[in-house]
């Protein structure tokens, strides 16, 4: 079977990710967001847009958008889903680090299983402000109205926050969900 891949988009979490999908017993392979779309399309099952300081360091991150692969984008991952799709990214109101309480809005697919409010571990120095046309909003919070988002025909997903981290409720439940995704199975 082929792993999932980690885009390294050099965030502070990207190997909390790696490590969570180990821990899952989920096969992964973390690479660099300069790798060649034709290297990562055909030697995966799906892919992880990790989060980053800056979307202009995304390197190839939303050529990978066109594969036809499951992608889940995580905070920078997300922007770069959001701003491929025709959607817009500007500076958050709340800044850094912080716990968020984030209301699940569309508990299938990526979010299935989870609870009506769960409390998250996310950054807000840049959030998305305009939702691409055709995804659906899954989730929100009092200091972001579009938390998650998703176009699920084509299993493109995206969260603000982190749920790889310690702070994040069952974020463990995010990545087993996205495993069953790229297995085509029902979640």
């Amino acid at each position: 079977m082929l792993p999932i891949y980690v885009v390294n988009n050099f965030g502070q979490f990207n190997h909390l990710i790696q490590r969570m999908l180990r821990d899952l017993d989920i096969d992964s392979v973390m690479i660099g967001n300069t790798t060649s779309p034709d290297d990562v399309g055909s030697s995966c099952r799906g892919i992880i847009l990790g989060g980053g300081p800056s979307i202009e360091r995304a390197g190839n991150c939303s050529e990978y958008l066109k594969l036809g692969l499951p992608v889940l984008g995580i905070c920078l991952g997300l922007h770069v889903i959001a701003t491929a799709f025709g959607g817009k990214v500007e500076p958050g109101r709340s800044g850094g680090y912080g716990a968020v309480d984030v209301e699940i809005i569309d508990a299938n697919g990526i979010l299935a299983g989870y609870p009506e409010t769960i409390r998250v571990w996310a950054s807000h120095a840049d959030e998305v402000i305009m939702v691409p046309p055709g995804f659906t909003r899954l989730a929100k919070s009092p200091v972001c109205g579009n938390e998650a988002v998703a176009l699920p025909e084509r299993h493109i997903y995206g969260l603000q926050w982190h749920p790889e981290v310690s702070h994040s409720e069952n974020g463990r439940l995010v990545y087993e969900n996205f495993n069953c995704i790229t297995l085509g199975e029902r979640t």
